[in-house]
């Protein structure tokens, strides 16, 4: 009998993974069974469990899909040249949130994870671990910040790293469920709140120049 080949096996993960998206944007995580994954992707319980052992391994890998595209976008901006402003960066990110959360996009799985991470260790683990390597991300762009000369030369890049942690997590929260929340707002309120930035280099610069 011939083997079963790689490709065959990740379209049948896939298509279990896809039933399981329907299953947690109609009923949620809390209220979706294994039976409702079952029923939904026309597969025996046998044939599932091959892939996954529990529903927690299935929502550890939506949830790592569902971040994969935005720790993607945010690790080739952070790591850009020239680096993006901060409103700039903020306005990308939001705009990838905004693109994977249609009806059904992997985005709106985030907010769901998070809550059972606060009762369910074995998520919680892997959740950890997804947003300390995002905040990772964000302390590598405020230290990209401070050698640029938008922010002072002692600044806490760490706390900076934390406040735009928590950004994202707002962003994905208003968007979703009070719908009034847009990149471009994001971007205006990081541009107010901020240190003139612009200025700031301009200031280096100049200072450069006149050493020279």
């Amino acid at each position: 009998m011939p083997r079963v080949s790689e490709e065959h096996l990740e379209r049948r993960r896939q298509q279990i993974l896809d039933a399981a998206q329907i299953c947690f944007a109609r009923k949620g995580l809390h209220a979706t069974t294994m039976q409702d994954v079952f029923a939904e992707s026309g597969l025996s319980a046998g044939a599932v469990y091959r892939y996954f052992k529990s529903k927690d391994d299935i929502i550890k890998d939506l949830a790592s899909e569902a971040t994969v595209d935005l720790r993607a976008s945010l690790t080739e901006a952070v790591y850009s040249d020239p680096l993006p402003t901060p409103p700039d960066l903020v306005r990308l990110m939001c705009d990838e949130i905004v693109r994977l959360s249609v009806p059904g996009g992997p985005v709106r799985i985030i907010p769901q994870s998070w809550s059972l991470a606060l009762t369910d260790p074995n998520i919680a683990d892997y959740i950890r671990t997804n947003i300390l390597g995002i905040r990772r991300l964000w302390f590598d762009y405020a230290e990209r910040m401070r050698e640029a000369g938008w922010l002072p030369p002692d600044a806490d890049t760490d706390a900076v790293a934390k406040i735009f942690l928590g950004l994202l997590p707002g962003f994905i929260l208003q968007h979703l469920i009070l719908g009034d929340a847009d990149p471009e707002t994001f971007a205006r309120g990081i541009t107010a709140i901020l240190p003139d930035y612009r200025r700031a280099t301009a200031t280096a610069t100049a200072t450069k120049i006149n050493m020279q």
